[in-house]
């Protein structure tokens, strides 16, 4: 039987190599003492991790073969960076990093050009992010970053923002078994704004006749922004009953408003 073949630059993947845990030590060591094709033998030998981390953006870009080789910088950085002594597998290693550089192709060369000081301002962002993380022993609220940098609390958000990837009008948002609710079901159709009125009352009074926990849930979820986890350490209960009284609120509020 003959082999699946499928080429991305002109690499036949289904003769490419999986390298055994031993034959990437050996490979490593050798590479540590200065042998550069010890360092080839380790890319070809983990071009399938590449591919594998591909997949999940097969529908997200035109130019798979470019992806492959932003996918291999990262790689080619991994090993350049990566020791023995770490103790942990280099597939481990290494994927966050590949996965970091294809983040960052795909952010900068979206079809939404962002503007260069909004790019900056996101960068100062990212590293007051971090510095009062490790001091605060906790992620910083937007407020908080917005002192530290003294800039608005709008420029901090729309810097956020500007690092978030963008999504399809078609992006499912909800489904409870039935019918699913995408973006585009969400979005303002003004040749029937009147239905839009009077469903954001039924909405108002759907949301009121919830209990005040499973209306707090849903106003930091969908008003804030806050993810599960966020609530789950703010309110004190596991991420999975957060999850249950997010869905049970979204029951509820379908109920009581159709």
């Amino acid at each position: 039987m003959a082999r699946h073949k499928v080429e991305i630059c002109g690499v036949n993947t289904a003769n490419l190599k999986v390298l055994s845990n031993n034959e990437m030590v050996e490979l490593f060591k050798r590479y540590t003492d200065g042998d550069l094709t010890a360092k080839e033998d380790l890319v070809n030998g983990n071009l399938k991790l590449v591919l594998s981390i591909l997949k999940k953006y097969s529908n997200r870009c035109d130019n798979m073969d470019d992806l492959f080789q932003i996918g291999c910088i990262g790689l080619i950085k991994a090993i350049d960076n990566f020791d023995l002594s770490f103790d942990v597998k280099f597939s481990t290693y290494a994927v966050p990093m590949i996965l970091g550089e294809i983040k960052r192709y795909l952010r900068d060369n979206t079809g939404i050009r962002i503007a260069r000081s909004i790019k900056d301002t996101a960068y100062k962002v990212m590293l007051a992010k971090e510095k009062l993380t490790n001091e605060l022993n906790r992620e910083p609220t937007i407020v908080e970053i917005s002192k530290y940098l003294n800039m608005s609390e709008y420029e901090i958000s729309n810097a956020i923002d500007s690092m978030k990837e963008t999504i399809s009008i078609f992006e499912p948002i909800y489904n409870d078994g039935g019918d699913t609710i995408y973006i585009s079901d969400q979005l303002e159709d003004k040749h029937n704004k009147m239905n839009n009125i009077i469903l954001n009352v039924a909405l108002k009074e759907a949301i009121n006749q919830l209990k005040e926990k499973e209306k707090y849930i849903i106003y930091e979820r969908y008003i804030i922004g806050k993810t599960q986890m966020e609530l789950s350490d703010e309110i004190g209960i596991s991420q999975a009953q957060i999850s249950r009284l997010e869905k049970s609120a979204l029951n509820n509020i379908k109920k009581n408003i159709t």
